[in-house]
């Protein structure tokens, strides 16, 4: 058994006599990390009915989550700081762990990797086709140090829902999600500091991610081998890396999402991505990039806003093609009237006034069409290598090539390698 101690627990009146003291221990269920552990704790009685159990008359939460027959239940958690040296394991179906908003904190003091919260079958060590279906989390902090491992690490759980919980500055990923195929769901949560990705999705399918707060993880989203992506309505900001990585994951909409001030790229699908929509999100002051298109058919990216993005806006690799690229804005941070926000010189580049436009790279059967460029470093669009069967039409150009690369004396709204097939009609440029 592994010790971690309880500060300032509040408890309700009927229970107020038990009232915790600095002298008070608690002590968690000794495990293991997920992937080493012999086995998770067994589930209860599989006679019982569903119960309620309240995690305050329990010396333990571990004693709390065991306290739930086979047939699931809920557990209430009170109020109070809760450090732990070991994980904690919920191992029944349809089971929700239910806090007292941000006033519950699990803290990881765990300083081997290890996770805070594991959520998997009792048997998911020796059979990995074990399943449990509908554990939802909620209303709870969850956070560790940069030695821990992940915040909360499920594997397994079907229909997982995980709604307004706040997970900090773990050392591994804030939510680790490993088939959980069905229905996955996290929403109006706060995912933060996290040492690798805010949300990592390994394997799962028609998975909703909305109106979460994603900041300062490494990356704010990753999902692969995966498919019926639904991203709507997050906010993520000042990452240290990317903001959505996609892989091997088709039939997917990322839409009404600001992405901002990521180190690296806004958005990446790679490795057979296809079948996916990114449209109507803000991709602002990316320094990697806006959209990088590296492993994708099939695919649309519309009506998005550009600005103040580094290195490309759309970039469309070798390995991509048939992508629609439409009704996007593409733009610095101009006011009208020749003023913008932003200095075009700044010894920091991030305070700098820039707009970039699209790139394509080897790639075919691309239509770049009803889109608006303007305030951009270099052309608009820009072909290298051998493109083929573009389509680039009715677009809208302006105020262009305000940083031209050194012996560029064409300075074209559309920079095409002598080598591509692009068909230029109908673009307006000034």
């Amino acid at each position: 058994m592994s010790e971690f101690s309880r500060r300032n627990f509040i408890r309700s009146a009927a229970v107020a006599g038990l009232a915790a003291t600095q002298a008070d221990r608690l002590l968690a269920a000794e495990a293991q990390k997920p992937d080493e552990a012999a086995a998770a704790p067994d589930a209860g009685p599989a006679d019982q009915p569903p119960v309620v159990v309240d995690a305050a008359e329990y010396k333990t939460l571990q004693a709390a989550f065991d306290a739930l027959p086979a047939t699931g239940g809920m557990v209430k958690l009170p109020p109070g700081t809760f450090e732990i040296h070991q994980p904690l394991y919920v191992t029944t179906a349809e089971t929700r762990i239910e806090g007292s908003g941000a006033a519950t904190h699990i803290k990881n003091v765990n300083q081997e990797g290890r996770p805070a919260l594991v959520v998997q079958p009792p048997t998911r060590a020796t059979d990995r086709r074990a399943r449990l279906w509908r554990v939802q989390l909620g209303n709870f902090r969850i956070s560790g140090n940069e030695n821990s491992g992940d915040g909360i690490h499920a594997e397994g759980i079907e229909e997982i829902f995980i709604q307004g919980v706040s997970v900090d500055r773990h050392g591994g990923h804030g939510i680790y999600m490993e088939h959980c195929h069905e229905n996955p769901r996290v929403a109006d949560s706060m995912i933060t500091y996290n040492k690798q990705a805010g949300l990592y999705l390994n394997g799962g399918h028609d998975i909703v991610v909305n109106a979460n707060h994603f900041e300062e993880n490494q990356d704010a989203v990753i999902c692969v081998d995966g498919y019926n992506l639904c991203m709507n309505g997050n906010n993520l900001d000042d990452h240290l890396r990317h903001g959505v990585v996609i892989e091997n994951t088709y039939g997917s909409v990322l839409s009404g999402n600001m992405i901002e001030e990521c180190d690296g790229t806004a958005v990446i699908l790679d490795r057979d991505c296809y079948g996916i929509t990114i449209s109507a999100n803000v991709i602002a002051h990316d320094m990697g990039g806006g959209v990088d298109l590296r492993g994708a058919h099939g695919c649309a990216v519309s009506a998005n806003t550009f600005t103040l993005v580094h290195a490309f806006g759309v970039r469309v690799a070798q390995g991509s093609g048939r992508i629609t690229i439409t009704g996007n804005n593409f733009c610095n941070s101009y006011l009208g009237e020749g003023r913008t926000k932003r200095p075009l010189e700044n010894p920091n580049p991030v305070l700098i006034d820039i707009g970039t436009g699209i790139v394509l790279e080897d790639t075919r059967h691309v239509a770049v069409s009803g889109n608006s460029f303007s305030g951009l470093d270099g052309a608009a669009v820009r072909a290298v290598g051998k493109c083929g069967h573009v389509l680039v039409s009715g677009n809208v150009v302006s105020d262009i090539h305000r940083r031209p690369a050194p012996g560029d004396a064409k300075l074209q709204a559309f920079d095409i390698s002598p080598e591509s097939e692009v068909t230029l009609q109908m673009n307006l440029t000034e």
